[in-house]
């Protein structure tokens, strides 16, 4: 009996010295921020990120004085991988880790200091923010990180499948559109032939071509444009635009970057088929930092063009074009704070009105 006494008492004291390590033990905590691939916006309220986020304030929140006293550091790891190099990934990847930091420098009044940096061309689109803390603290919240793995998996891979069959379709079609281009291109082929049979007299000639353009405008403002028209018959023709530029003074603090696609159909009139109307969409980003408060968003509209196309010679041409329509204009607002960009605000602007305005110098390649 007093054998079994003494072992019991041994028992309970291992027990007692044993039970406070193994509960001081800690674990990670981890909180995954996603962004939409080959993009660095941080969209609060996209994809579950707002709820997230609020779980990641209330625990910085629980233990903000060991944050600050630096011995609980915020372990942030930004990931892209759809992106073509590797250097690319990096760079965007880095912006997503800046961004989610400001918006918890902005949010729980944390310091730069407080984080611990990583960045990875590899493994998606998100950002990972992870803290250390005693372990029962986070066994429940480690159960419900688990189980919003799983279903990420899930998810991710129901998207893999989705975007799977979608390329699948658009090769489809874009094998299909091939094979009416190439139909429509012997059509053309033998109607030609039929002209070049006609007599002299009654030969009708056509205007086909194709043609590349470049807005003057774009060019004087340091804003490189170019682009392609194809003229499917004398009175229609399809022509796309686009601009891209990005510039850089200050010591990096002021900013001017901009991109811009504009596909447009037309028609052309009269007897020259000098004047013409059509139909024009434009998107595209921007960012701007001209002043202390810096602009970066996306622009999307369209409307309808008139122009006149005045002919220097055979070869050479000027488009004279303006354009009125809408412009949807989505941006935020940031400074930048010890180099890094803190949002300030986000907003969202409606245009109606001039969108495109062109001296454009139009080389008839063929």
């Amino acid at each position: 009996m007093s054998r079994k006494i003494t072992f019991l008492t041994l028992f309970l004291w291992l027990m007692t010295v044993t039970f406070p390590v193994i509960a001081q033990q800690k674990t990670d905590t981890t909180y995954t921020f996603r962004f939409v691939p080959q993009k660095d916006m941080f969209y609060v309220p996209w994809n579950g990120n707002d709820t997230e986020l609020a779980r990641l304030l209330e625990c910085i929140e629980n233990s903000k004085a060991t944050i600050f006293d630096g011995k609980l550091p915020l372990l942030v790891d930004g990931y892209c991988n759809s992106l073509g190099g590797e250097a690319e990934n990096l760079a965007t990847a880095k912006t997503r880790a800046n961004r989610v930091k400001s918006e918890l420098i902005t949010r729980a009044k944390i310091k730069e200091e407080n984080f611990i940096t990583h960045n990875h061309a590899t493994g998606g689109d998100f950002v990972i923010v992870r803290l250390t803390v005693p372990a029962k603290e986070t066994a429940a919240m480690d159960a419900e990180a688990e189980a919003r793995r799983k279903a990420e998996a899930e998810r991710l891979a129901t998207e893999k499948r989705a975007e799977q069959e979608r390329l699948a379709e658009e090769q489809r079609k874009a094998e299909e559109a091939r094979l009416a281009a190439e139909k429509a291109e012997a059509e053309k082929t033998a109607q030609q032939n039929t002209l070049a049979d006609t007599p002299s007299g009654t030969k009708i000639t056509t205007d086909y071509h194709l043609s590349l353009r470049a807005n003057l405008l774009r060019w004087a403002t340091l804003t490189p444009d170019l682009g392609l028209e194809w003229r499917i018959c004398p009175s229609c023709g399809i022509a796309v635009n686009g601009s891209w530029t990005s510039w850089t003074w200050s010591d990096k603090d002021r900013r001017y970057a901009l991109w811009e696609v504009a596909p447009e159909i037309r028609y052309y009139m009269g007897e020259k088929k000098a004047w013409y109307l059509g139909a024009m969409f434009k998107a595209g980003q921007f960012n701007y930092k001209i002043s202390e408060t810096g602009k970066q968003g996306d622009l999307m509209g369209g409307g309808i063009t008139a122009g006149y196309q005045l002919r220097l010679n055979k070869a050479l041409t000027l488009d004279f074009n303006l354009g009125l329509g809408y412009l949807n204009v989505d941006f935020e607002k940031y400074e930048v704070i010890d180099g890094v960009r803190v949002r300030c605000g986000n907003e969202t602007k409606n245009w109606c009105g001039p969108i495109n305005a062109g001296v454009t110098l139009v080389w008839k390649l063929f």
